[in-house]
């Protein structure tokens, strides 16, 4: 018998994540670590009268072996058949669980860029059938060693956190992030009515309109764990610095100590205490990756510490994170670009003042603005 965690993160994917219906063409994706959790959810799918149509288990050592021998016209390639599935879907989970965590840190990032632009497309497709309702999708962990390993923590401690941070060890986890998605809907729509915000303290200044853009209430259903509110900001208006204080990853390298400059919505100035040649590589990815796709507030304070992992850490309570790069359609965002690079500041010696008035300080909105 799998774990009951396993199992009840299983029920919650399906009915609450999802909300698989009968005849759903479902696609799951997984690392091979997380079988047990890919069985439990395949009973899940089936007992609810929808249809597996492909399970996918991923291997990091497939994934290096792809970028070191790829040639050029390889990395270009989109497979129709691949193109077809994102298409006419009607459910993708993604179960994160990697079992090596910088299987890519000798791959030359410009490699990288390149398939990432080869995949705008196919991006580009899901986000948009995202937006209208067509595709139901959500990304959630399953604790592997390696994720244990690279957060600090042993196995036990590790899956503890995972299954904390998804409310799968209360009672009734469904009941719990259904009370999540209330109280985050009041800070939504707190922030629906704003049209500029100013984000103050050590390591920021740094303002942005986000007029006529829609929040989004991340609950749990796209990503479990949620626990975040998040936009697209007008492209051409951030203005001023931020100083990330939490290491910015992206498919595994690190880049430490990450300050950018923005101007009239562009970064004009990037630098790192290490990996600077990486981020100023990426940002050279296309013309939508110097400016943001996303700006957004950490709301889930059942994670409380940092793992290296943004599925996570993008979620930590008291924490604000922007993206560099493409937005999502649904916030009304308009900036396309084949990347999407979340980096995290802490919020808990800062204030965020919208039009004006301080709604936010202490790493928490004030509920009397609520």
């Amino acid at each position: 018998m799998p774990d009951p965690r396993i199992s009840k993160l299983a029920k919650l994917i399906a009915e609450y994540c999802v909300s698989i219906r009968p005849g759903d063409e479902v696609v799951i994706s997984a690392g091979l670590e997380a079988l047990p959790l890919v069985r439990e959810l395949y009973r899940e799918v089936v007992s609810r009268g929808g249809y597996p149509l492909l399970v996918s288990l991923r291997d990091e050592v497939l994934d290096e072996i792809f970028y070191r021998y790829a040639k050029d016209n390889v990395l270009d390639h989109i497979s129709p058949v691949e193109k077809l599935l994102a298409e006419k879907i009607d459910v993708s989970i993604s179960i994160l669980a990697p079992s090596h965590t910088k299987h890519l840190n000798g791959v030359d990032p410009e490699r990288m860029a390149r398939r990432s632009r080869a995949r705008f497309e196919l991006t580009r497709i899901y986000m948009e059938r995202s937006a209208r309702g067509e595709l139901r999708w959500t990304l959630a962990p399953y604790p592997t060693r390696a994720m244990a390993q690279e957060a600090g923590m042993s196995i036990l401690e590790f899956e503890e956190f995972v299954y904390r941070a998804t409310m799968v060890d209360r009672d009734d986890p469904i009941a719990a992030w259904r009370e999540k998605a209330r109280e985050q809907q009041k800070i939504v729509d707190m922030l629906n009515r704003v049209s500029e915000l100013h984000i103050k303290g050590p390591g920021i200044d740094f303002k942005v309109s986000v007029a006529g853009r829609k929040w989004i209430n991340d609950d749990g259903r796209y990503n479990m764990p949620g626990g975040e509110v998040f936009t697209g900001p007008v492209e051409d208006t951030a203005e001023g610095y931020i100083e990330f204080d939490y290491p910015a990853i992206w498919r595994g390298v690190e880049v430490e100590g990450v300050r950018l400059v923005f101007r009239r919505g562009e970064v004009v100035e990037a630098t790192a205490r290490r990996g600077e040649d990486f981020l100023r590589k990426m940002l050279q990815t296309d013309e939508g990756a110097r400016r943001l796709g996303e700006l957004a507030f950490g709301l889930n304070y059942n994670i409380d510490r940092f793992t290296k992992e943004i599925l996570f850490d993008e979620k930590i309570g008291g924490t604000m994170h922007i993206a560099l790069g493409a937005s999502y359609p649904e916030t009304g965002g308009r900036n396309q670009s084949s990347i999407h690079w979340d980096m995290i500041r802490s919020l808990w010696s800062h204030k965020v003042y919208a039009d004006g008035d301080l709604i936010y300080e202490n790493g928490r909105f004030i509920k009397d603005v609520l």
